[in-house]
């Protein structure tokens, strides 16, 4: 992904964060709790694991996402959201509902003018 120059208003570096077709949907499945990463595959259909295998390590890097390896036999890794992560996810709820209202008013518009 490519990412966005520094700004003085920060959101381009909350966009790096956030931006992604899967890094919202991410949070929000390990907003719910802990999951594995067959689990976050399940959760999410049409993520590859190659993409889903970036997104996480790109929102680890970020603080956002907490890896955990439980050092078993057989492997388990899980996926937490951080408290750092916590606070996006305040930030991506209201911005979830700017958009559902946005969506309602494009609707009451009407078909656009050709």
């Amino acid at each position: 992904m490519r990412r966005l120059s520094h700004d003085d208003c920060g959101l381009a570096s909350a966009l790096n964060v956030i931006g992604g077709k899967w890094k919202a949907a991410i949070l929000w499945e390990v907003h719910l709790g802990p999951r594995r990463f067959s689990d976050l595959r399940r959760a999410l259909p049409g993520v590859s694991e190659k993409v889903l295998a970036q997104q996480l390590r790109e929102m680890e890097a970020d603080g956002i996402v907490a890896r955990r390896d439980h050092q078993e036999v057989p492997p388990r890794v899980e996926y937490a959201v951080t408290d750092h992560g916590l606070s996006l996810n305040e930030a991506v709820t209201v911005m979830s509902e700017w958009g559902k209202r946005h969506e309602a008013w494009r609707a009451a518009q009407g078909p656009r003018a050709a």
